[in-house]
């Protein structure tokens, strides 16, 4: 029979794997089924314990956690138990747990197992906050080995598909999610303390609007009608806007069936809010006063580093498009008075531009991408977009071929995007009927969403809209260098 070439680490965990599975019986034919157990009373975690050592001193506790060390020495033996908070010494006698336990815990034990521990909580010679147990039981039995101590999940890939042995090995890695939730918390508090109302929208929608993000497809088998993931929650909320409610907002997912980087994910959470009776100025102060809340809920602070750079919350520039695009080319778009002159000065400056897309506010937009995104460092406003690729945005009134919006830029990276909202529904059909045309032509299915014009139809309040990328935020104030490192689970590419 020929023999299969497997490398010596594989063949050393299927023989790991083999011998645990082999403990496991023997403690189901031992009348100890480590997974018959439903629930165990937990009282106390690692840190509570450590950080009151004075009131825990002497007491009784009941802790539960992950086998992650184990020394020896005979009749007594020190552990380690990682917990939900993090790691723990726990001390362990023949004398105290019993012989039979002891001799279990020497022989059928292994690094991984979930156990419980009751004892009471003293200090070593050493210093160490320790548990001195009188009590143990394996609560799971773990079938397979952790990655080895020193050099855990090294490989990116591996530590992105098995998240939760990179959650057991890494104590930064949980701390990363366990502040995601806490930026997450305090977006809502701010929102909600200011009289905003949480709502929740469709994610499977009818038909493929035109905007430029492609949507995942899917079928609904009782309707026999193709359905879309939604790109955006912005349309839905706008019909809140004309119903009524004057503050609104969502945090959700959005998909958008598009390329991965360090920046995006097919999926990914957004916050879209909406205030009837603002405009974009407002709501760029309303940026920064959600900004320097998160930050100081989230970090106790308004500077903190990314990256080895340090940013502040404190202090935000504003620029229009026009003057930033003028700041890092040098090219002044308000001398530019044609379609022809701004496609002169591009092919000048090697700017390339699309046939379809070649007015003079297209060019500017490129002049932005080429010349300034990644020059915006430190918390950055950037203002009046042209008309062309803000189909959703309310012109100016004092230079139609420009719209209210603005997005804002921190280390290079778009964070998020911001109106006056358009709320002319004649105005906003025919951008509509546009787009959808220009998609349909690119052989999609993209359509007008007829019953957002209706609403519009009805009249909506002059408006304030912003959406927010929640991933990113938390890129940045953990420190993160990719979005993978704060989403639990990155979609990635199947294992062949």
């Amino acid at each position: 029979m020929e023999e299969k070439n497997v490398p010596a680490a594989e063949e050393d965990l299927h023989e790991q794997a083999r011998i645990r599975r082999e403990k496991l019986e023997k403690l189901i034919a031992e009348g100890n089924n480590p997974y018959e157990k439903t629930t165990y009373l937990v009282t106390s975690h690692s840190e509570e314990i450590k950080e009151h050592f004075d009131t825990f001193e002497g007491k009784e506790v009941s802790v539960a956690g992950r086998l992650m060390s184990r020394r020896v020495m005979g009749k007594a033996s020190f552990s380690h138990i990682s917990d939900r908070d993090g790691q723990l010494q726990v001390y362990i006698t023949r004398q105290d747990v019993g012989e039979d336990v002891y001799a279990a815990y020497k022989k059928d034990y292994d690094i991984g197992d979930v156990v419980g521990i009751v004892g009471y909580v003293f200090k070593t010679q050493t210093g160490e906050i320790t548990v001195h147990a009188t009590r143990l039981e394996m609560l799971s039995k773990a079938l397979l080995p952790l990655p080895e101590k020193y050099n855990g999940l090294k490989d990116a890939d591996m530590k992105y598909r098995l998240r939760h042995v990179d959650l057991i090995m890494n104590q930064g890695v949980r701390e990363t999610f366990f502040k995601r939730a806490k930026i997450i918390k305090a977006i809502r508090t701010f929102l909600d303390e200011r009289g905003f109302l949480e709502a929740d929208t469709p994610i499977l929608l009818p038909l493929e609007i035109g905007a430029d993000a492609r949507p995942f497809k899917t079928h609904h088998n009782a309707l026999d009608l193709d359905m879309y993931l939604r790109i955006e929650t912005e349309l839905y909320l706008k019909r809140l806007i004309v119903g009524g409610f004057e503050k609104v907002y969502e945090m959700g997912r959005i998909f958008r069936n598009e390329g991965m980087d360090a920046k995006h994910n097919p999926e990914f959470t957004t916050v879209e809010i909406y205030q009837a009776y603002v405009d974009y100025h407002e709501v760029m102060d309303f940026v920064e006063e959600l900004y320097r809340y998160v930050a100081m809920e989230a970090c106790g602070s308004l500077k903190f580093t990314y990256q080895g750079v340090e940013l502040d919350f404190s202090k935000w520039e504003r620029f229009t498009m026009a003057e930033a695009v003028k700041k890092y080319s040098g090219v002044d778009f308000s001398t530019i008075h044609s379609d022809e002159e701004a496609q002169a000065i591009a092919r000048e400056k090697g700017v390339e531009f699309e046939k379809d897309k070649c007015t003079k506010g297209h060019i500017l937009a490129e002049f932005f991408d080429a010349f300034v995104e990644d020059k915006l460092i430190e918390p950055t406003f950037i203002y009046d977009y042209p008309v062309e690729i803000s189909p959703l945005a309310k012109r100016k009134p004092t230079d139609p071929t420009m719209t209210e919006r603005f997005e804002y830029f921190m280390m290079g990276m778009e964070m998020g995007n911001a109106f006056s909202e358009l709320n002319d529904p004649i105005d906003q059909r025919k951008r509509m009927e546009a787009q959808a045309a220009k998609k349909r032509a690119q052989g999609t299915n993209a359509q007008v969403d007829e019953d957002f014009l209706d609403a519009l139809e009805h009249g909506m309040p002059p408006t304030g809209g912003l959406g927010l990328g929640v991933d990113r935020l938390v890129m940045l104030l953990t420190d993160s260098p990719t979005i993978r490192d704060v989403l639990l689970f990155p979609t990635m590419k199947p294992k062949k």
